[in-house]
Formats: structure tokens, C-alpha cells, sequence
């Protein structure tokens, strides 16, 4: 694990292998193992750079700056120091909004954009969002954060063998600090590209899972928005498809960097 100074706090970050840059961000509540599965994979034939976003993990935990906007110049500050000049984004969930932003404000450090059961607008989700940040804030505010952390976990790896994953991952959410938890969730909430979508030209594969909490249809709706994008469906998975099938994701991101 490293450390570095960028916009006035500390990223924790990690860096493995050589070659071409591939940047894997994570979700809301989590950290940087939410990619420990990818990382062994893809370090054999790039640098992978892993990161704990601000407020989470053991990166910098401000008691009022958050939001996708700052997240990503985080990013974009944490390349700069590692002199890094291209990557492709690999973003899951929360981290696929920073990744979105990327593309839209800063695109010239992007080769591709990899979307993982994310979306371009989480503030015009219709219900689905509505009833996620009426629920979730009046969960956190009456239950806490570690029976949300149990429920996400459950409705994530739900199934009798996936136990484990279900424990780990619960284990990570938990220990989030409340605020910075909080303040990333509304904020996340508050955020999206809205037109700028259509001006994203960066090559773009969006992976998404049978059964996430946005359907398949939701997914290829803004897929056709975009310039350059493609979708490919993961079956048998939920949310965390990075962790629940990570074979079936990591072959086919393999597939797109490698252009088949």
C-alpha cells in the first residue's frame, strides 16, 4: 500500500505489474479488495492501479468534501503523480460514476472506459432511485450502518455458497466511517452526466449482470446514447459481478482490451 497527497487529503493506493494502465475504482462502501480477484489476473500483462476513493478505506476521511466531481479530480491528481498519461477506467457501481466523469471532463487520459452495473445519471433513476435514497438515508438514520452493511451483503451474495463473499463483503461496509458513508451516498445520488453523455467518444465496453438492481434494459438505454459503446451481459450474477463471477468478468474484459 502507498500513500499520496492530492487535493488536500491522502489516497491509499496499489500499484502491480507493468504495461499498459489499467485503473480499477470501486463502489460505494467498499475498497480496493473489491478488485483482489482481478488484480493477480490482469497484473501478469498491465499495471494495475487500485484505490481507496476518499472517505473510504484507509484514504482520507473529510468531514464535508464529497461528491463524483471531487472523487475524480482525486484520481485524475493521483495519476499526475504517478506520471501516468493513460489508462482505461475500469469502473464498478459508484466508481463507475467516477469513471463516467472522467470521460466526460478529463478523456484525454482515457484509452477505454469499462462501465460495470453502473449508470451515467444516478440523480434521474426514476423509482428505482427515489425509493434507494428515501430507504437507504432513513435506514442509516434509524438503524446505523452495520444492519445496512448485513442487507447489501445478503442482497449480494445471497446464495448458500457465496457465504463467505457475503461475510467479507459485510465486513467491509461496516467499517465505514457514517459520515463519510453518508456523505458519499447523497452526494453519489445527486450526481449525473446527463447530455454530456453523448459527447463521450472513448471506446466503452459496459458489463452488466442478469440480476442487478437496474434491469438489463436500463443498461442499453444509455448504451445507445453513446458514440462508442458496446454491452455485454453476465449471467447468473448480481451486483458485485466482479467478485461473484469473476472468471466469466475477467475473461471478457480481457476480450475488449484485447479487441476481439
Amino acid at each position: 500500500m502507498s500513500k499520496a497527497q492530492v487535493n488536500t487529503i491522502e489516497l491509499d493506493y496499489e500499484d502491480s505489474g507493468k504495461g499498459k494502465v489499467l485503473l480499477l475504482l470501486h463502489g460505494l462502501g467498499s475498497t480496493k479488495k473489491d478488485w483482489d480477484a482481478q488484480v493477480p489476473f490482469f497484473s501478469k500483462t498491465h499495471r494495475v492501479i487500485t484505490v481507496d476513493l476518499r472517505g473510504h478505506g484507509n484514504s482520507s476521511k473529510p468531514e464535508d468534501d464529497y461528491g463524483v466531481e471531487l472523487m475524480t479530480e482525486d484520481v485524475i491528481q493521483l495519476l499526475d503523480h504517478l506520471n501516468i498519461k493513460k489508462v482505461t477506467a475500469v469502473g464498478f457501481s459508484m466508481g463507475g460514476a467516477v469513471a463516467f466523469e472522467m470521460a466526460a471532463s478529463h478523456s484525454d487520459y482515457l484509452e477505454n472506459l469499462v462501465i460495470v452495473n453502473s449508470g451515467p445519471d444516478f440523480n434521474d433513476m426514476g423509482k428505482i432511485g427515489e425509493d434507494m435514497l428515501k430507504s437507504r438515508v432513513e435506514f442509516l438514520n434509524t438503524k446505523g450502518l452495520a444492519p445496512l452493511a448485513k442487507e447489501i451483503a445478503f442482497n449480494m451474495f445471497p446464495e448458500d455458497h457465496q457465504v463467505e463473499l457475503r461475510n467479507e463483503f459485510e465486513t467491509r461496509c461496516k467499517n465505514n466511517d457514517f459520515n463519510s458513508y453518508f456523505k458519499s451516498f447523497v452526494t453519489l445520488m445527486a450526481w449525473g452526466l446527463g447530455d454530456r453523455i453523448k459527447d463521450i467518444t472513448t471506446r466503452t465496453l459496459v458489463v452488466a449482470s442478469d440480476m442487478d438492481y437496474t434491469p438489463i434494459s436500463f443498461k442499453e438505454e444509455y448504451v445507445n446514447r453513446m458514440q462508442n459503446a458496446r454491452l455485454t451481459v453476465v449471467k447468473n450474477s448480481r451486483h458485485g459481478v466482479v467478485i461473484d463471477q469473476p472468471e466469466t468478468f475477467n475473461l471478457e474484459l480481457k476480450k475488449f482490451l484485447n479487441h476481439e
